[in-house]
């Protein structure tokens, strides 16, 4: 780190290039926030609200065969006594190696490893060597020194500026997969990696870990549910395990509550795995997408040559004032562009498109053409089953602006309408009075209860002035209307019983 830098790029909208896309397209900027942080936070949120977390505590084995509840069995090993719990569902979200998806049998696609890695957490204070290096990730190669086998690379990520760091050391295919080094070999290579040994380390944790390309091809049975990083397992790349699994939990939660209260019909739980398993699928492939195009990067600096002496040699190609010296300078340079698509993956991270019997098409118009790199771009629609668009909205008389993001949710339905629509505002307090589903009903248009700041929502919402857009309690468009009809009451009752399979 403290080294020769061979290239950076801005990312995740942090740069001149594309940070106009992610401020346009998102109320929120982007956080690093790893899960040594969050988990303390939804540890206590849920312990506030009558969930009880307990550590030391560990599932050994369930029984469905109930038709509506299962029987799970769970072993304390601390005492070591065990005990049973009858409950209505089982969700399981308790990681890559989740006993709930091996003993549910839940078919899975799995793809050759691309390796072991280690996850070493440290504290090391390197505010100094970051004056001139800001940034969050940063990979280390060094084709020039001889490494261990269980480091030939590694990623630093910033945990805390600048004193907390998670270290990830790949093996390298020559190391056996059951290796693991010792607390000082491992002191060393951190070091080796910072590029200043008299800076002081301390190690505060080590956990070896296998490269996925894994997906669960059905996410449930039954009462069982499966959720995170049991159904889809894959490596850090594109920052898209924590954000992938929350909205696992997004998606599922609000259909469990409306099918608790009896306001939607059992099948609409099905919409889960229909809904969320290509979106796994997806982001699994775009994982292990992303670690492979780091290898043009590694071929550019001679470092996948054996020999050090060798690699040496082509590692000084990039300094050659000649013609190979002019094409691998080139190669390094589009090779470090090109993980564009990792670092500033707008597409990845926002454009999911559901398609399930929870979201309505009639009457939708047609749907959008996909943006020219549907990676890279995101094109914000309210065509159903895509995200709802992000709109600055204002009073009339300006206040504190809200996004359209921060009207809907809440557990609730949400209906846009604007000038001409009233009566949608009625068929949605008739859905109430029929079906017992909220339904919040926001106006936005010249003098109505929002206007759109910079007219954004006029050219993001896609139906006329008196249609109107229905959006569901996870944020995702639920249907829409083009235009008002001739009777608007018994066309949102009917659409809301379709979306909740009642």
């Amino acid at each position: 780190m403290a080294g020769r830098e061979f290239g950076r790029i801005s990312s995740w909208g942090s740069g001149p290039k594309r940070g106009g896309d992610f401020e346009l397209h998102s109320p929120c900027t982007h956080l690093e926030f790893p899960q040594t942080l969050a988990e303390p936070i939804l540890l206590r949120y849920a312990t506030q609200h009558g969930f009880p977390c307990r550590f030391g505590t560990r599932l050994t084995r369930f029984d469905t065969s109930a038709p509506d509840s299962v029987l799970a069995e769970v072993e304390d090993r601390i005492y070591g006594t065990t005990q049973k719990i009858r409950c209505k569902y089982l969700y399981g979200a308790d990681g890559a190696k989740s006993i709930v998806v091996q003993l549910l049998g839940l078919p899975m696609s799995i793809k050759p490893s691309q390796g072991i890695a280690l996850n070493v957490l440290l504290r090391a204070d390197l505010s100094d060597i970051m004056k001139s290096r800001v940034g969050n990730l940063h990979y280390v190669i060094q084709p020039d020194v001889e490494q261990p086998d269980f480091a030939g690379w590694s990623i630093v990520r910033m945990v805390k500026p600048w004193y907390e760091w998670l270290v990830i050391m790949m093996y390298k295919p020559t190391c056996a997969a059951d290796f693991m080094p010792e607390k000082k070999q491992v002191e060393d290579q951190v070091k080796s990696v910072i590029g200043d040994a008299s800076i002081p380390v301390d190690i505060l944790r080590i956990d070896k870990w296998i490269i996925n390309e894994t997906v669960a091809e059905c996410y449930s049975k039954g009462q069982v549910f499966c959720l995170g990083d049991a159904v889809h397992r894959h490596p850090p790349m594109n920052g898209l395990g924590s954000n992938t699994c929350i909205q696992d939990a997004a998606n599922l939660a609000w259909k469990i509550a409306l099918v608790e209260k009896g306001v939607a019909g059992r099948s609409l739980l099905d919409s889960y795995t229909v809904e969320r398993a290509p979106v796994g699928a997806g982001v699994v492939a775009r994982a292990n997408s992303s670690l492979r195009e780091h290898i043009p990067i590694f071929e550019s600096l001679g470092f996948l040559n054996p020999s050090l002496q060798e690699r040496k040699q082509q590692l000084a190609i990039l300094d050659e004032v000649s013609e190979r010296g002019r094409s691998r300078r080139q190669q390094l340079i589009n090779s470090i562009d090109y993980t564009c698509h990792e670092f500033l993956a707008q597409g990845s991270d926002m454009g999911q498109r559901y398609e399930s019997s929870a979201i309505f098409l009639d009457g939708a118009g047609e749907p959008p053409k996909p943006p020219s790199d549907p990676v890279l771009y995101y094109e914000p629609h309210t065509y159903p089953g895509v995200r709802l668009p992000h709109a600055w909205l204002n009073t009339s008389i300006p206040q504190k602006p809200v996004s359209t993001l921060d009207l809907s949710g809440k557990g609730r339905f949400t209906l846009f309408i604007g000038h001409g629509g009233d009566m949608w505002r009625d068929a949605a307090a008739k859905v109430k009075e029929s079906l017992a589903v909220d339904v919040a009903v926001f106006a936005v248009g010249f003098g109505l209860e929002y206007e759109a700041v910079y007219n954004d929502w006029y050219h993001r919402r896609e139906v006329n002035e008196d249609g109107c857009v229905l959006v569901r309690p996870d944020n995702f468009v639920a249907w829409r209307s083009m235009s008002m009809v001739e009777d608007c009451t018994t066309t949102l009752l009917g659409v809301m019983r379709k979306i909740l399979c009642l």
